[in-house]
């Protein structure tokens, strides 16, 4: 058994089992409430940046498979499991994490670790299988730089622009903050053809696709460092119908003139309870994300239209008059039950 330790910017140590690649890697340590899906949870771009504590106890036990990636390859910069059970068929998760150079420890207390983060918030971690020494990796881990200020986005965006689909009745552009694949899917499956363009992608070149509407993704990191993404947005404001999710939620927020600010601990997981306001209906929503935006920030002319039960936080929020539209949860993220998958209708019928 080869052993790996992660290292808390506080100085808690943890000492475990290394089952994913050697190296040492450094990160701000989140926690994510999933029972499965720890696949889509490792590719998706979101995660760039961050390291990611699994709270359910066994993982690995069902394996891994080329369907469930979200994108083409793991963007966490590390993987914290209270036990790994290896899938005995070919798609093991450990083959994975090696492919990819991606650092992994298990046999820690997830849930020590998990209070801990609850109560004082995410911190910074440096996971290591080459150095064992707790006073060398708190030095090296003050210079790693935090999340807050990080343009990340540029790290997980397509370099060139694409086609998802070249069938379909509307025609929608998403902006690649970091998109995760079952979006495109499932736009698809609302009849749409998409083109994927880059983050930096000026808002009249993606006029000149002539768009029925336009998505602004996901992604990881600070929106509002995101300066391009911010004033492209708000040029394209009653241009065209906009939906924006997650971190696209947050740049058309500040698009629209509000704030957003970073949340302790984040949200992640696929158990969060979210209600319609005008419906007061509640959906059980996946999440990934650590930054909000300030209700008191926004205008009178936006709604908000959602709301998170856990804590008050702005789930979905609209301009009706801009035609723009927005959530902070993922609707493609089917965390168990489908209750947000008619949110992609309802943009697609305001087109």
């Amino acid at each position: 058994m080869k052993k790996a330790i992660l290292l808390l910017e506080d100085g808690t140590a943890f000492l475990g089992r290394s089952f994913g690649a050697d190296g040492t890697t450094a990160g701000e340590v989140v926690f994510n409430t999933s029972m499965t899906g720890y696949q889509e949870i490792l590719t998706d771009p979101s995660y760039k940046g961050q390291m990611v504590t699994m709270t359910y106890p066994l993982i690995g036990n069902y394996g891994v498979n080329p369907n469930d990636m979200e994108s083409s390859q793991i963007w966490a910069e590390g993987f914290i499991v209270r036990e790994y059970t290896r899938f005995s068929g070919d798609g093991a998760l450990d083959i994975l994490l090696k492919k990819h150079n991606i650092v992994a420890i298990d046999q820690i207390d997830t849930r020590a670790l998990t209070r801990k983060l609850r109560e004082k918030g995410s911190m910074q971690g440096m996971l290591s299988t080459h150095n064992l020494d707790e006073t060398t990796l708190l030095q090296k881990l003050k210079t790693v730089p935090a999340l807050i200020g990080q343009d990340l986005v540029k790290q997980v965006t397509c370099r060139e622009s694409y086609a998802w689909n070249r069938a379909g009745k509307f025609h929608l552009v998403a902006y690649d903050f970091g998109i995760k694949q079952n979006i495109l899917r499932m736009l698809a499956e609302q009849n749409c053809r998409v083109t994927v363009v880059p983050a930096h992608t000026s808002s009249k070149q993606v006029l000149a696709l002539k768009p029925d509407g336009i998505v602004l993704s996901n992604g990881p990191g600070d929106p509002e460092v995101l300066s391009y993404a911010i004033s492209n947005t708000q040029k394209l404001l009653g241009q065209k119908p906009i939906l924006g999710i997650c971190l696209g939620h947050q740049i058309l927020g500040l698009a629209l003139g509000g704030k957003t600010y970073k949340l302790k601990f984040g949200h992640h997981g696929g158990n969060h309870p979210v209600m319609d306001i005008a419906t007061r209906k509640v959906a059980i929503t996946a999440q990934n994300h650590n930054f909000a935006i300030d209700p008191a920030s926004l205008g009178k002319e936006i709604d908000v239209t959602h709301i998170n039960l856990n804590d008050g936080t702005v789930e979905g929020m609209q301009n009706k008059k801009l035609r723009a539209f927005s959530f902070q949860y993922h609707p493609e993220g089917s965390p168990g039950p489908h209750d947000a998958d008619d949110l992609f209708k309802g943009f697609i019928g305001r087109l």
